[in-house]
């Protein structure tokens, strides 16, 4: 009898630690990385917070699912190898879905629509991406943009200059160090129109495009969170309250 007891004292002790560790586990902080250089998506405010649309987005989205998230300063060019390594749960930092990278990792759908567009000197004659054959063009590196001016002009082209954030391919295009810079509209119409000096072009050729918050392939139950919560925020207002405020008009996808 005593065996019997002590048997099922392991047994009950076996399966409280296994509830245990699962409630922790349920429980944990998720690590978002997201590149705060990437107004008005994400970047720092005077006092040094994250701030931005897709910053609401993911703590809506956490708040509607109960779950708790810390969000990391990632820069872009490390922040899939962050998610590869296990140092971050998922990314939200402007990621375009594309077949490339569906491969590796696993998207919710799109919370926003995009495409690329083009930032050029106010006086540049450049009417399409092709007149940009043979000039120099600022891109983000491992970006949207990136993919495009190499399969354009060919990725070991000299006239591609890579860059670690937008800010800094609009800085580099302000000096007269490249003749035009490219990457998603949202954020390169919000650096333009700070510059009075600067303009865009819209080239039609160039595709729509979607976001995606991003998780490792095969992360479902991660996954399958993040999408039900995006779908009761879209549901219960709370989408189209954020994205007016930040971009000032109703959303361009729902």
């Amino acid at each position: 009898m005593n065996r019997i007891r002590r048997a099922l004292s392991l047994v009950l002790l076996s399966a409280s630690a296994a509830f245990s560790l699962g409630a922790q586990a349920q429980n944990r902080e998720l690590i978002v990385a997201s590149s705060a250089t990437y107004a008005p998506f994400a970047f720092e405010n005077k006092d040094k917070q994250i701030v931005g649309f897709d910053i609401d987005i993911i703590n809506a989205i956490a708040k509607q699912q109960g779950l708790k998230i810390k969000i990391v300063n990632t820069p872009f060019t490390g922040i899939f190898g962050a998610l590869n390594n296990g140092d971050v749960d998922l990314v939200i930092s402007g990621v375009t879905i594309n077949e490339k990278r569906k491969q590796s990792y696993d998207f919710t759908p799109p919370y926003f629509a995009a495409r690329q567009l083009i930032a050029l000197p106010k006086n540049s004659k450049v009417a399409s991406l092709k007149d940009l054959a043979g000039k120099k063009i600022a891109v983000v590196s491992a970006s949207t943009a990136d993919d495009i001016a190499s399969r354009e002009f060919g990725k070991t082209s000299p006239d591609i200059r890579r860059f670690e954030s937008t800010p800094l391919i609009i800085s580099e295009l302000a000096g007269g160090g490249v003749d035009a810079a490219m990457g998603d509209n949202g954020v390169i119409a919000y650096r333009v129109a700070q510059n009075p000096d600067l303009k865009t072009l819209d080239d039609k050729s160039f595709p729509e495009e979607g976001f995606g918050i991003v998780v490792k392939k095969g992360d479902k139950a991660l996954l399958d969170k993040l999408t039900a919560g995006l779908a009761a925020i879209r549901a219960d207002g709370s989408y189209v309250t954020i994205y007016k405020k930040w971009f000032n008009k109703d959303p361009n996808v729902r």
